[in-house]
């Protein structure tokens, strides 16, 4: 996980629970539209991030300590196709504003105060991608540039540069299964060339919700 910037593992829930929460979720991705932020107020959302399986994840890469603070879903479907260009994850959730030029621009998101955030405060976010589907070559699977974290936060012509010398990965991972990233990480998905749903429930993890003297991510 540390050089290449993300890993796989298998069969961490069982189909049984992943059954569970689409029940409990199934009303977050209706018609159109490609998910739901925002869910960790859910409380099988909530119990799940908290379970000791995904913590014992998040924690290779934090340490010690692991805390989820942020759950959205991505519901990738016949009805709700969409392309991802390549990127990399900077904006974080804060309970406040901050008077620093390391953050920002700054916007509202349901209520929710964000910012994009310094590399250093990301270094210490995992995201673990719960997978309630199979992601497969045909359903629009997360793609990779492994390493690529390691070249710090980019400007998106940066971005595009690295992307395009560079040979990616498909993230094809089995149901019950979770892929764990760093934000950093230069990532992007297709759009699906199948009907084959591809849910995922994406949990964003910190070492603490406190980063700083007055910066504290918020739970959303």
């Amino acid at each position: 996980m540390t050089e290449a910037g993300f890993s796989i593992e298998e069969s961490v829930l069982t189909h049984q629970e992943c059954d569970s929460l689409l029940e409990a979720l199934s009303g977050c991705a209706v018609g159109g539209r490609a998910g739901a932020r925002h869910l960790l107020s859910k409380p099988a959302v909530a119990k799940v991030a908290n379970d000791p399986r995904l913590i014992q994840i998040a924690r290779r890469s934090l340490g010690e300590s692991g805390v989820p603070f942020r759950a959205t879903l991505f519901a990738k479907s016949p009805q709700s196709n969409w392309l991802v260009v390549w990127h990399q994850d900077t904006a974080l959730p804060l309970t406040s504003r901050i008077d620093s030029p390391e953050w920002g621009p700054w916007s509202n998101k349901e209520g929710i105060l964000y910012a994009h955030a310094p590399a250093w405060a990301l270094s210490r976010v995992v995201a673990l991608r719960l997978h309630l589907d199979p992601s497969t070559n045909e359903n629009g699977p997360l793609r990779v540039i492994p390493g690529s974290h390691q070249a710090g936060l980019l400007t998106d012509e940066q971005v595009f540069s690295i992307a395009r010398r560079s040979n990616p990965v498909d993230c094809l991972v089995p149901r019950g299964g979770v892929l764990a990233m760093r934000p950093l990480l230069i990532h992007s998905s297709s759009k699906a060339h199948s009907a084959e749903p591809r849910r995922v429930l994406h949990i964003e993890y910190a070492d603490s919700l406190q980063l700083g003297t007055n910066i504290r991510l918020a739970v959303a």
